[in-house]
This record gives structure tokens, sequence and C-alpha cells, in this order.
């Protein structure tokens, strides 16, 4: 089944299904995961939509990678795509924490166990970094959106300013930044 654009509308076993693989193999990183599967292998999404739910996700309470997960689900199948997608993100990797966080119980004060830990860390920040600019690079925003990105980035790296007070502080920018833009487009 299609929407009208001509994309594959997704039933609610493959929303949890997908998310459920997106949540399993997206360890550290599924966001980058969600994206690849998303708008690049499922195709369901484009760039520029995954992009506006994924920055709509990351300025909501909770995880962004659930937030989108819910706002997708939601908008494809309603109620019950929003709880497959969040279930099959979660559910998996829960169990999958689960038996790890028992295994560094015993283990986690072990030198090897510690070096895993902070090279999977370095590893999640490394993801996240290439999925930003993978999306900045396929979108190729207008100079005014890309300022207002970079004075985000400022503020919360060099600054260390509060992500409510950046978003307070930007969104006005933002909202001028992206009707230039699409005034300019018109």
């Amino acid at each position: 089944m299609s929407d009208t654009t001509g994309r594959p509308r997704p039933t609610v076993p493959a929303l949890f299904l997908t998310y459920l693989k997106i949540g399993l193999v997206g360890f550290g990183g599924v966001n980058a995961w969600a994206r690849r599967v998303l708008v690049e292998e499922r195709r369901w999404v484009t760039e520029q939509e995954y992009a506006e739910v994924l920055g709509l996700g990351q300025v909501l309470p909770g995880p962004n990678a659930l937030n989108v997960a819910i706002h997708l689900g939601e908008r494809f199948r309603g109620g019950p795509g929003a709880l497959a997608a969040s279930v099959g993100l979660f559910g998996g990797p829960m169990l999958v924490l689960l038996g790890l966080a028992m295994l560094h119980d015993t283990y986690g004060d072990l030198p090897m166990v510690r070096a895993v830990l902070a090279g999977t860390a370095a590893a999640a920040a490394g993801m996240i970094l290439g999925t930003a600019a993978k999306i900045t690079t396929n979108l190729r925003p207008a100079w005014p959106i890309l300022a207002v990105g970079c004075a985000a980035l400022l503020a919360g790296s060099v600054l260390r300013l509060p992500l409510p007070w950046i978003v307070l502080g930007l969104a006005p920018f933002g909202i001028l930044a992206a009707w230039w833009t699409m005034r300019g487009r018109a």
C-alpha cells in the first residue's frame, strides 16, 4: 500500500519489525541506523522529512529516537503504528541490556571491560557526527539555516548552555531563517 507520494506505507507489523531491527542493530547510534533504514533502504520518508522529524524529536522531552519512532508510527498507522514502532525500538534492546547489565555487575571492574566500554562510547560519538554530516551534505541547507545550526552547536558545546535555553533562544532565528529561505525559493 502506498501513500499519495507513491512511497510505501508500512503496515503495523512492518513498523514493529523495522524498528526492532533498528533498535537491535543501532546500539549507541540508533538515529544513524534509523536514517539509513527509513530513508535509504525502505524509502518510507525522504531525507528532508527524516531531518525535520529528528529535529522535532531532539527538542521534545525524552529519547529522540523514541520521539521519531512515535511520530512516524503515528503518521503511517495512527496509535497502533506508534505503539508498534516504540515497542520494536526498545523491546529487543531492553532484553539485551538486561543481560548486559547482569554481566556488567559481575565483570564491570575488569580493565578489558572498561576499555571496551570506552571504545564503544567513542564509536557512538562518531556515529552521531557521521549522521549529522550525511544529513547536512544530502540536504545542503541554505546559509541562514546552517548558521542557526552552527549557533546551536556552539551554544551547546562551547558555552554549555542547557538545551531548553538553546531551543528557546534560537527558535525565532530558525523560523526566520526557514521563512527567508523558503521565500527565496518561491
